[in-house]
């Protein structure tokens, strides 16, 4: 879990599934120092920072889990755990009983990102030696990501698809 607007839908989905199935959930934050563990250990500087980038990543975390469950606690058995390395590994060492469920996002991603950024959620359905459920992200995600595009671009919103949008919803929601 990253923090991003996809892996607290994940997390949310994961919560739902460890209710209805009866399990346990553990949200995992998987971090790395920048540029990685073998920069950071080559540069002094960066192994004194690692405390700090650590602390950071707990506060992220600690916010996300706010976010999903109005706090730390889930409400539900299990462990959060805040781990360092890279992601995929990460998931796919702690997720490695054939009866666990590991759940990732599955951000839509154009093609230069995925040719730039390796995706966790494809390390984890390539590697995982239980079922992984990839959880797409939710529209309102691809939405905002247009209304901010637009932001950035200086371009005018058009009202209108606003409208259309808002007409789509159903009452109450």
């Amino acid at each position: 879990m990253s923090g991003s607007p996809g892996s607290l839908t994940a997390l949310g989905r994961a919560a739902e599934e460890a209710r209805r199935r009866g399990a346990e959930l553990w949200p995992v934050l998987a971090w790395e120092p920048p540029g990685g563990d073998p920069t950071a250990r080559r540069s002094p500087a960066a192994t004194a920072l690692v405390p700090e980038w650590e602390r950071l990543a707990r506060e992220r975390f600690f916010g996300a889990l706010h976010e999903v469950f109005g706090g730390v606690d889930t409400g539900l058995p299990g462990q959060a755990l805040v781990a360092r390395g890279a992601p995929g590994p990460v998931l796919v060492r702690i997720a490695d009983r054939d009866d666990d469920l590991l759940v990732v996002g599955a951000g839509r991603r154009g093609r230069l990102h995925r040719a730039l950024w390796p995706s966790v959620g494809r390390y984890c359905l390539a590697r995982a030696a239980c079922p992984v459920l990839a959880v797409p992200p939710s529209p309102l995600q691809a939405a905002l990501a247009a209304v901010h595009r637009r932001n950035i671009w200086r371009l005018r919103l058009d009202t209108g698809d606003m409208r259309r949008e808002f007409e789509t919803v159903p009452p109450g929601a």
